[in-house]
């Protein structure tokens, strides 16, 4: 076998084996940053609403849609097949240069987060569909809501959302158990999506309960706010915001005043999110 062709296998199985093993971080918004958005978004649910996910959620250890925010990641521990199936389906890459989403180029299948939010919609919006699919599908829709408003799950930059920008990061917290390793001195190796993922949160030491009832307690519906309904509108209002709001540090050493400066802009694209996945189902779940 070429030296080439054999190189190239390699790496596809080196790849392969970082999708099915690589630490939450890589593909998701941190478990608190979905759960917001799953409970902020349970608060806005109309009646008819509510009792469809309480009925879809019933065999759930938490049946609520904070509860379920982050089951689409736990596939990777719970279900190695799905989650390899399916871990596509948390993010869209754009080209370099453009925030326009083109579904053939971008969303081949529609195995995007792009294509499965409309996908696992009409799943559960069809009620001669056994009532697993459906759960399932809002399970996904509840993530995958989350997903398309972290900036760097929309990206155009050709480092994997972030996860090829490293970062040196000067902070107290401690970072989850498979990082650890990597933390040394007060100083966090670590790259610019998981700085999303997991410090610009949890660097504010507030617990999921009251974090969420700190951002519910603002106005609603979040002002100033566009509207579109389409899943691809919102991935490419996500994209803009790694220029317009300088997502990109200039230096690859960082400290509490960037996570400062954009945990604004975090907690924003959680209202929103959460905005919106109420919405979606408000709209799909109609007696």
């Amino acid at each position: 076998m070429p030296v080439r062709i054999a190189g190239m296998i390699l790496l596809s199985r080196l790849l392969l084996a970082c999708v099915l093993l690589c630490p939450s971080g890589a593909f998701a918004w941190s478990n608190l940053g979905h759960r917001m958005v799953g409970d902020i978004a349970q608060r806005h649910l109309t009646p008819a609403a509510s009792a469809q996910v309480a009925a879809l959620l019933q065999d759930e250890p938490e049946p609520s849609l904070a509860g379920v925010a982050s089951w689409a990641d736990e596939l990777r521990r719970s279900d190695a097949d799905a989650f390899k199936r399916t871990a596509s389906w948390h993010y869209v890459n754009f080209p370099v240069g453009t925030c326009a989403y083109q579904p053939e180029r971008d969303c081949p299948d529609g195995n995007c987060v792009v294509g499965q939010i409309e996908r696992q919609r009409a799943i559960l919006a069809d009620r001669t569909l056994p009532l697993a699919a459906r759960s399932d599908a809002l399970k996904f829709l509840v993530h995958l809501v989350g997903d398309v408003h972290q900036p760097l799950h929309s990206g155009n930059r050709p480092d994997k959302g972030g996860n090829g920008y490293q970062i040196s990061l000067r902070t107290d917290l401690k970072p989850e158990a498979y990082a650890q390793k990597d933390y040394v001195d007060g100083m966090m190796g670590t790259n610019l999506h998981s700085i999303w993922d997991y410090y610009i949160f949890g660097s504010t030491g507030l617990s999921f309960h009251q974090y969420a009832n700190r951002l519910a307690a603002r106005p609603w519906p979040p002002k100033p706010m566009a509207k579109p309904t389409d899943p691809a509108a919102w991935a490419g209002e996500s994209c803009k915001l790694l220029d317009a709001q300088r997502l990109y540090p200039k230096s690859h050493k960082m400290d509490s005043r960037y996570l400062d400066a954009q945990r604004p802009l975090a907690e924003r694209q959680v209202e929103v999110a959460a905005k919106r996945l109420s919405d979606l189902l408000n709209t799909t779940l109609v007696d």
